[in-house]
């Protein structure tokens, strides 16, 4: 038996052309269909699936609505977004969307879809959040759709007016989460050391104090010092001293 895949669109036609579509990934099995979002809710309540193929604009519940449900179920399926509307995309990996197809939906945009997916289903529970139910990977949308970044490799996140820009072992990567949300849920593996600079605990090296005045920060494995604020020196120096 294949990955469980609901279908919800208030269009049949479109409910249709993802069924042919999904009959030509032979890993992938359509289990229901649901008109609208309370319907799909009410189906979810009594049974499980792996994944759910959504639509935005709907009578009743939105999509962005209903994954945002989804979130306290006890087991929450995974989420493409398929919808004529491009404006949504930023709410849609808000509640943690894996993808966001736009409609007419196309055959390689769904196969692409479906293999995020399958890499997304393949990773163990643990992998994707910790035992409490922290996230341990950071999602980012890319030209190449979405990049999954493990927390491990982050060196730290830094705020450049509207965007964060991940830093990392791969490289650096914009994502859409602020830094205050970040520091809030990542706060016990990443120190704020300037109002634009969050970095990580586990990678601390040295702090050097500069000539000219002032505090550079250096990170096990990156050469770049991170400048330290007056103000973030005292819990700098505080979690120096706890290593």
């Amino acid at each position: 038996m294949g990955y469980r895949v609901l279908l919800v669109d208030d269009e049949p036609l479109a409910r249709e052309r993802l069924k042919r579509l999904l009959l030509e990934h032979s890993d992938f099995e359509w289990v229901a269909e649901a008109g609208d979002g309370e319907a799909a809710l009410s189906w979810l309540r009594q049974h499980k699936c792996d994944l759910v193929l959504l639509d935005i604009q709907m009578p009743g519940k939105t999509g962005l609505q209903v994954a945002e449900e989804l979130q306290s179920f006890d087991h929450v399926p995974l989420v493409v977004f398929c919808t004529a509307y491009d404006e949504h995309a930023l709410q849609a990996f808000r509640v943690k969307a894996i993808d966001y197809l736009m409609k007419p939906i196309a055959k390689d945009d769904l196969s692409r879809a479906l293999q995020r997916a399958v890499q997304w289903l393949d990773q163990q529970p643990e992998e994707q959040e910790d035992s409490n139910g922290c996230r341990t990977h950071i999602s980012a949308r890319t030209h190449a759709g979405i990049q999954l970044i493990p927390l491990a490799d982050v060196f730290y996140f830094y705020a450049d007016q509207k965007y964060v820009n991940v830093h990392h072992a791969q490289g650096e990567t914009l994502i859409d989460d602020s830094l205050k949300q970040l520091e809030e849920e990542f706060g016990d593996q990443f120190l704020r050391v300037h109002r634009s600079a969050l970095v990580s605990r586990q990678r601390l090296d040295r702090l050097e104090t500069l000539e000219e005045g002032g505090h550079t920060l250096f990170l096990k494995g990156l050469e770049e010092g991170i400048a330290v604020s007056r103000r973030h020196l005292p819990s700098v120096r505080r979690a120096m001293k706890s290593l």
